[in-house]
């Protein structure tokens, strides 16, 4: 897939969101005010409501003409317009460059698909977007820029954990990370311990193929480690079945328990599943923060 029909399928997979957010009204308000779009006061220039007085106001906010019309005192509020960066990272290593014949697509492929159609949306929104680890960090929040950012998934860059553990974020930044979360839970903990340190809030987004969820294998199976794990020769793989997926949902948890201490939200996506529900769990997700 060129980079030009990466950003093409992206956006036509945002443009597909307005229907499916009719029915979710709370995600609907945040694709009109930014994906951070809870309304609420601040330095904008636009007014946003008349609210009732209440000690520890400054009596200069007190609009005097709405409150002659009733027998309380109102404030102005001016809507918060300031747009945020949200910064985006999906892993790039050997494990996310497969698919089973469960999936159309590699893991990377869907990853960076919905990185993509993430930044469309958040593009709609006002809001901007940086692609973590880039040497040259360039905001991008104009629509066209969709094809820079495939560029740079297409070229492999700013897909190691190292990045996660060196990218300089600002403090209390947004940050998306979209990967298969399979290394050991002390490594992604020590990924995690750091951003929250920063501190930073977000979403983590877990892909697998549905293969790696259901081990549905029988028989004679020899597996292939991807990231030198060397090989493993099975007589009868459905006797491992069982076990895998404890261990798997182990994983699974583990993962659940560190990013609820690192104040991040997690979600897991298979592959095989529409993308269109994970992108909406993305802005769900985001929109609640």
């Amino acid at each position: 897939m060129t980079s030009f029909q990466a950003a093409r399928r992206a956006e036509a997979l945002a443009a597909t969101f307005p229907p499916l957010l009719v029915a979710a009204q709370r995600v609907a308000a945040t694709v009109l005010q930014g994906v951070h779009g809870r309304r609420r006061p601040g330095s904008g220039d636009a007014f946003w409501q008349f609210r009732p007085f209440v000690q520890g106001d400054l009596t200069s906010r007190i609009d005097w003409r709405q409150s002659a019309k009733s027998d309380r005192a109102y404030v102005r509020e001016r809507e918060w317009a300031a747009a945020q960066t949200v910064f985006l990272w999906r892993d790039a290593s050997a494990s996310m460059r497969w698919h089973s014949p469960l999936a159309q697509e590699e893991k990377r492929t869907r990853a960076e698909l919905l990185l993509l159609a993430l930044a469309a949306l958040l593009h709609r929104g006002g809001e901007r977007v940086q692609l973590l680890g880039v040497a040259r960090p360039r905001q991008v929040s104009a629509a066209g820029s969709l094809e820079w950012l495939a560029e740079l998934l297409a070229e492999g860059v700013a897909g190691e954990d190292n990045v996660l553990l060196s990218a300089p974020l600002p403090r209390h930044a947004r940050v998306v990370l979209i990967g298969d979360f399979l290394a050991p839970l002390e490594e992604i903990k020590t990924v995690l311990t750091r951003l929250a340190g920063i501190p930073v809030t977000g979403h983590v987004l877990q892909v697998l193929d549905p293969a790696e969820m259901l081990l549905p294998y029988e028989g004679r199976v020899q597996f292939v480690g991807l990231e030198r794990e060397g090989e493993m020769l099975v007589s009868r793989a459905e006797h491992l079945r069982e076990a895998y997926q404890r261990r798997l949902r182990a994983q699974i948890d583990g993962l659940a328990e560190l990013c609820a201490a690192a104040q991040m939200t997690v979600s897991v996506h298979r592959t095989s599943e529409p993308p269109q529900a994970a992108l909406l769990g993305l802005y769900m997700a985001l929109a609640g923060q």
